[in-house]
């Protein structure tokens, strides 16, 4: 039999206002992950071990930081002749949501002629098969198939769905009083016929008012027609919408890491960057860390994830904190339960975080420098 004509679409242009500084300056899908990754290498790596070569990335917010990166698809064999990675301009007005964006390119994906548009954001660390997701949409006749998980954090940010012999019967978009913790994640596999048609009644309908998010109308009619499946991810997902959630994701790498993003049978692949190996100097310890390449540590780092270039001075303490590229922390000086944007300076003698184990996670801006002796509050935002 032959495979099933997929096109996946990555939803990678959201400008991620709950990231708050984070993404400033790059598009959320762009940011650093894991010391060496970033969060769109999960859907591009999924798309190619599923063997899936037709993806389309939609970008948006700082679409530059995602093009940079995807180098042309080279890093997942995805630069090709036919297929392969396609990054798909920002329109005017794409920024009304991502319904409104799959609305725009409705032409393109005609005449594509995929039998399946699986869509997936860009905002989460998981691991997925997604060949697994299009063959049972295909074998079920379902206009819709709706990835699952349960969550067991706040639900009302979060899309939430009923259940009922394997078809979703109840779709609520960020319901202010969720009933069960079955949520909905972004993957989703439609019908091209059913998506193109879904999309064109919600126009009709919304008139000039715009199709907002897939989750706003789109969803929820198509679910109401009966013709959604359910697909229940069992694994790990941890979705990627605000500071806390960034920093939690990275300390799962440290205790038990929730998959191996080097397993030869589903490797994680990224764009790599020259680098020179990380060093400890001198007194340098790294304990339960993840520490990316180039970085020098002279001071001490405990769990603790320290992307490529990242300098520790001696006398220094980085504990349960995500420093990003090129963050420099001076001697004597503390970090705890923070995330460091890339460039950034914390001076000598500088406090920064609190350590309590529920403390809220600070923040400090990419390339902001954080004065010798200065002292940043436990969840507190530098600059403010």
């Amino acid at each position: 039999m032959a495979p099933t004509r997929t096109l996946l679409v990555v939803l990678a242009g959201g400008a991620g206002a709950r990231l708050e500084a984070l993404t400033d300056r790059r598009a959320s899908a762009a940011l650093p992950f894991g010391g060496t990754h970033r969060l769109i290498d999960f859907p591009l790596s999924h798309a190619a071990n599923s063997g899936i070569s037709d993806v389309w990335v939609l970008a948006q917010h700082h679409p530059v930081s995602v093009s940079e990166h995807l180098a042309g698809g080279r890093p997942w064999d995805l630069d090709r002749t036919r297929g392969g990675v396609l990054v798909v301009a920002p329109e005017p007005g794409d920024h009304l949501g991502t319904a409104d964006a799959l609305a725009r390119r409705a032409d393109a994906i005609r005449r594509h002629e995929p039998e399946v548009v699986l869509v997936a954001s860009a905002d989460a660390v998981y691991r997925m098969d997604f060949a697994d997701v299009v063959a049972r949409h295909a074998a079920s006749g379902a206009e819709l198939t709706v990835v699952t998980t349960r969550h067991g954090g706040d639900l009302t940010r979060h899309d939430v769905v009923q259940v009922q012999d394997g078809r979703v019967t109840e779709y609520a978009h960020r319901p202010e009083r969720p009933r069960g913790d079955l949520v909905a994640r972004q993957v989703l596999a439609f019908g091209t016929a059913a998506l193109l048609a879904g999309l064109e009644e919600v126009r009709r309908g919304r008139g000039g008012d715009g199709l907002g998010d897939i989750g706003d109308h789109l969803l929820p009619a198509m679910v109401a027609r009966g013709g959604a499946l359910e697909h229940r991810h069992p694994g790990y997902w941890q979705q990627v919408g605000t500071v806390e959630e960034y920093w939690r994701a990275h300390m799962a790498l440290l205790d038990r890491p929730p998959f191996d993003v080097d397993d030869p049978a589903w490797p994680v692949t990224t764009r790599v960057r020259r680098h020179a190996p990380a060093r400890l100097v001198g007194d340098g310890r790294a304990e339960n860390a993840v520490v990316g390449p180039g970085t020098v540590v002279e001071g001490t780092v405990r769990r603790s994830v320290l992307g490529p270039g990242v300098r520790v001075a001696a006398g220094a303490e980085v504990v349960d904190s995500v420093l990003l590229d090129d963050v420099r922390v001076g001697p004597g000086a503390v970090v705890r339960r923070t995330v460091v944007d890339e460039g950034a300076r914390v001076r000598g003698r500088a406090e920064v975080g609190g350590a309590g184990e529920n403390d809220a996670v600070a923040l400090v801006a990419a390339h902001a420098v954080v004065h010798s002796r200065k002292r940043v509050a436990a969840g507190g935002r530098y600059p403010e």
